[in-house]
């Protein structure tokens, strides 16, 4: 009992010591508070009184930054949550996201007792208090999220601002490996027009509870997981003026790739399979080459339904569109070299000698590289030439069926006996002429065999590149999803705009006190009672405030001079049709307030932040404006001591432009932004340039992340003085902005593969006429060509102005494909048609027979070979001939017989004998048919060379264009 009471002793002595400690930190912290700030008082603990108590001491300093002292910097947290992925686009190069933004800060003017006010917190809303002008560098467009009107109030002054935002902005997208990318996207915070001494950003939140949290809430994100999150703390040094604090988080998203491998890359595989197991059709028995080019019909059809899949960009070409390209070329080559080959075995290249070179590469190194011998001459030949140029297949010799017959005979005096004796005869002469030797051409030989080795050695590099592209495809497939964790950002360097001309900037800052000096003594001084925030506010409100509706100058007679300097951020869109212009600039004014100077030290600061709407504002627009302003907005304007304003804001310009598109994709555009004041005359307002528009330029590029397709190549800028029709002369200042297009995605998309159509199509004049239906293959090239320009339509530009002169290219080709098919059917009539029969004037024999076969260096053909070649090929019989068989003629007169069975042999041996009269007779050339067919040989011929004439041209214009602009882009860098 004695020890509880010695216990309870020493608690009462304890208590009373821990009451006094507890009760001197609140009085400390209260003192604090009260001494930093303002102290609400409540006259009840009731919600009206604390109202009532804001609106007397807060709500008239929601203007200026929540410090009693200026020189105090306000720290502001922020954080958020990645709660969806909208939308990227490539070609603009755009993410589209929405966040939850939460942003706390200290307002030193706000504290209030619980006890006495009744909470510890209350909710008000976002238009009583100040707010920190944090941005995203990065935002391209409006915010267009769901409006939030509140903010959470702590009684220590403590502000949290919640809002979602749904952040349009530019990203720097690399999808040289789509479908298998990573993308890296930052947002940049920093205050707009606080600098680093007045507004210090820090971060609420790791980076790993940020990407937790935004991992446990996303939902919408479509093809796009979300990888990791970093952040990186630094500060923005701008020429000439104070730094500013900047956060920036990296967001690395990957995109799933199952759908593309589904759905583009296994088709387009398929369909190389097909190509290259048609290798293995026999060239000598099937139509290879209307296979191939059905296949290449189909392929484009495929690219046309997948091509809302694949992804467009100015920037970089992805490596699946080199891999499709890739893909049709070499569909293209196997069915060039079909058909080569094709001319090999059945045309008229196997009648020009083979040079020995050619033998010996081929024939020696390429045929054991590709593991073929040298063939039997006789077989291979025979085979090729049978099934190309005769009407059925004659087979390699072989021995007869029958022996021959014996020399001699035992004679006799049977009138049925010799007459089949004779009939015997007839039939063996036939047997003989029908088995015998086909004579054996070995240049002919030769070629064939050529043929051969190169359709081994393309189908060699068919199944190389196919078994490449298939592998290289699975490594990356199976690397993306075996890494879960992506990297951290590869890129924190960061630029920092140094100062790069001192004597410019020495003549700058001279120039600067100079105007310091003058407007301190002509201007209007505020008083301030004490160096704090509340006192500076109180004598702008007194003496500044009333005066914002007219132009600030002591003498309406004195010209208020406003400079002007912009630096060119983003270019969103580019739209012929319309002749529209949409890019994103951060715009900077500045002016001279005249009646308005402070002393720094007397005031407690050098310069403050106040709403745009206190002050006079310049009323200066850009002509060309035809749209609204979508940038995101900023409040604050920054004043100095010395009476000066600056006014910087994001602005969206959607403006007209004048685009010349005939050169498209190698055009360059020049558009104009020009500054005026819209109501006040020259004597009123001046303007002038803020900066050089080398350093605009220079500063555009290196800030510049989208651009799209375009690149900015050079600016321009000059001022002048325009007068409207009511004589009122205006100052203006023309800013020129001059844009390159990137043609590589055109090249590779548009003009490649219309070069590929028409190497098809000029290769297709290699193809007999007299053999293989050219027309049809002709005409599913032409069908081929149109699906081509449908899939491509999407890229090509729409005006009503002027039409590019790709598109008179593409109609120019496809009027070429057409006259070849017009040409191709003349031809055929020509050579197999009724055509033939009609009488060939002389007029048209000397025009094309000696002028134009001379200008397309053809001789006269030889009439026999031609004749009788074409004839059997077009399914005519030659005129029947004379000549007697091996056997003779039978005798002229025989003895009568009236026996029916002799009469009937006879019968059979003279039919038998007109058979082999039929078979042995030599072929009778028609001088008239075979004029017309060398007149078709020579009008394909001509047509041949224009092709190839338009094709160069059109090919070295081209690439002179394309390196032009390339040497030119390269000069400019290095530059």
């Amino acid at each position: 009992m004695a020890a509880l009471n010695a216990h309870r002793h020493e608690g009462k002595k304890i208590w009373p010591q821990i009451d006094i400690t507890v009760m001197s930190y609140v009085l400390i912290i209260q003192a604090l508070l009260w001494n930093s700030g303002l102290a609400l008082n409540c006259s009840e603990p009731t919600t009206k009184s604390l109202l009532t108590a804001f609106n007397d001491s807060v709500y008239s300093l929601k203007d200026v930054r929540p410090v009693s002292n200026l020189s105090t910097t306000t720290n502001v947290s922020i954080y958020f949550t990645l709660y969806g992925i909208l939308g990227v686009d490539e070609k603009a190069q755009i993410l589209e996201t929405i966040i939850w933004f939460t942003m706390i800060w200290k307002n030193q003017f706000l504290s209030w007792d619980p006890v006495e006010c009744g909470t510890s917190s209350i909710t008000l809303p976002r238009t009583m208090f100040w707010l920190p002008d944090i941005v995203i560098d990065e935002f391209v467009d409006e915010n267009n999220a769901p409006e939030t009107f509140y903010v959470h109030v702590s009684h220590t002054g403590q502000i949290k601002d919640y809002m979602p935002l749904e952040v349009v902005s530019s990203c720097n997208l690399d999808i040289y490996r789509f479908p298998f990318d990573t993308q890296n996207c930052s947002y940049t915070f920093n205050s707009w027009i606080h600098h680093s001494d007045e507004i210090k950003l820090t971060l609420g939140h790791t980076a790993e509870e940020m990407l937790n949290a935004s991992k446990a809430v996303m939902i919408t994100k479509g093809e796009w997981e979300l990888l990791s999150v970093s952040t990186y703390e630094h500060e923005l040094v701008n020429v000439g003026v104070a730094s500013r604090h900047q956060i920036t988080y990296f967001i690395a998203l990957r995109r799933q790739s199952t759908m593309y491998v589904v759905n583009l890359l296994l088709p387009s595989f398929f369909l190389i399979t097909v190509d290259l197991f048609s290798f293995v059709l026999p060239p000598q028995n099937v139509d290879r080459s209307a296979f191939k080019m059905t296949l290449i019909l189909g392929y484009t059809v495929f690219l046309l339904l997948m091509n809302e899949l694949l992804p467009v960009t100015g920037n970089t070409i992805p490596l699946i569109n080199v891999f499709f390209s890739l893909c049709l070329a070499l569909m293209v080559g196997s069915l060039l070299e079909t058909i080569l080959i094709t001319n090999m075995m059945c045309g008229s290249i196997r009648d020009l000698p083979l040079p020995n070179w050619l033998r010996v590469l081929f024939l020696k190194y390429f045929a054991w590289l590709v593991c073929m011998g040298n063939r039997s001459g006789n077989c291979a030949f025979t085979q090729s030439q049978a099934s190309c140029c005769e009407a059925a297949p004659v087979p390699c010799k072989r021995e007869g069926h029958r022996g021959t017959r014996e020399a001699e005979d035992f004679p006799t005096t049977d009138p049925s006996l010799l007459e089949l004796k004779r009939l015997g005869e007839e039939l063996q002469a036939i047997q003989r002429h029908l088995e015998k030797p086909d004579t054996v051409d070995q240049n002919a030989e030769d070629w064939i065999h050529i043929g051969l080795v190169i359709d081994r050695l393309v189908f060699v590099v068919y199944f190389v590149f196919a078994f490449c592209s298939l592998i290289a495809i699975l490594v990356m497939w199976i690397t993306i999803f075996a890494n879960n964790v992506s990297p951290a950002s590869k890129c924190k360097t960061w630029v920092y705009y140094v100062i790069q001309d001192e004597k410019h900037w020495t003549k700058v800052m001279v120039y600067g006190f100079v105007t310091q000096a003058m407007f301190l003594g002509s201007g209007m001084t505020l008083n301030c009672s004490q160096p704090t925030t509340k006192a500076l506010l109180d004598a702008f409100s007194k003496d500044m405030f009333n005066f914002r509706a007219m132009r600030p100058v002591n003498s309406l007679n004195t010209p208020t001079n406003v400079s002007i300097h912009f630096t060119l951020y983003g270019i969103l869109d580019v739209d012929e049709k319309a002749q529209i212009l949409d890019t994103l600039i951060w715009l900077t004014m500045k002016w001279q307030i005249e009646f308005l100077s402070w002393d720094p030290v007397e005031c407690g600061t050098s310069s403050i932040t106040l709403p745009r709407k206190m002050f006079w504002l310049p009323d200066v627009i850009i002509d060309e404006f035809v749209d609204e302003n979508n940038a995101p907005e900023t409040f604050y304007v920054s004043v100095s001591h010395t009476g000066e304003v600056a006014d910087s804001m994001p602005v969206e310009v959607v403006s007209s432009c004048t685009l010349d598109i005939y050169e498209f994709p190698f055009d360059s555009q020049n558009c104009s932004y020009t500054f005026r004041s819209w109501i006040h005359n020259a004597d009123e307002i001046q303007l002038s340039f803020g900066e050089h528009v080398e350093d605009m330029l220079n500063m555009s590029k290196n800030v510049m992340v989208t651009k799209g397709e375009w690149e900015l190549q050079d600016m321009g800028a000059f001022e002048h003085a325009s007068a409207n029709t009511g004589e009122i002369t205006r100052y203006q200042l023309t800013y020129s902005i001059v844009l390159q297009r990137q043609p590589t995605m055109y090249v590779v998309n548009l003009l490649l593969p219309s070069f590929f159509l028409m190497t098809v199509d000029l290769f297709s004049f290699v193809l007999p006429p007299q053999n293989v239906d050219r027309s049809a293959f002709k005409m599913t090239l032409i069908l081929g060509y149109t699906v081509f320009l449908l899939l491509m339509n999407e890229l090509l530009p729409v005006t009503g102005n002027t039409i590019p002169l790709i598109n008179v290219f593409f109609s120019l080709c496809l009027a070429m494909m057409v006259g070849s098919l017009l040409e191709t059917i003349l031809i055929t009539n020509m050579m197999c048609g009724s055509i033939r029969d009609l009488p060939l004037p002389n007029w048209l024999r000397v025009l094309f027979l000696k002028y134009f076969a001379l200008l397309v260096c053809m001789g006269k053909m030889n009439s026999n070979s031609t004749s009788s070649q074409n004839q059997e090929s077009c399914g005519q019989e030659p005129p029947a001939s004379c000549k007697g068989g091996h056997l003779g003629t039978r005798e002229a007169e025989d003895s009568p017989t009236t026996d029916p069975s002799l009469m009937e042999l006879k019968r059979l041996g003279e039919e038998l004998q007109a058979i082999q009269t039929h078979l042995e007779k030599p072929d009778t050339v028609d001088q008239n048919a075979e004029d017309w067919m060398h007149i078709g040989l020579v009008i394909d011929r001509f047509i041949f060379w224009g092709y190839i004439f338009f094709y160069t041209i059109s090919l070295v214009t081209i690439l002179v264009k394309w390196t032009t602009i390339y040497s030119g882009a390269h000069h400019d860098e290095d530059h």
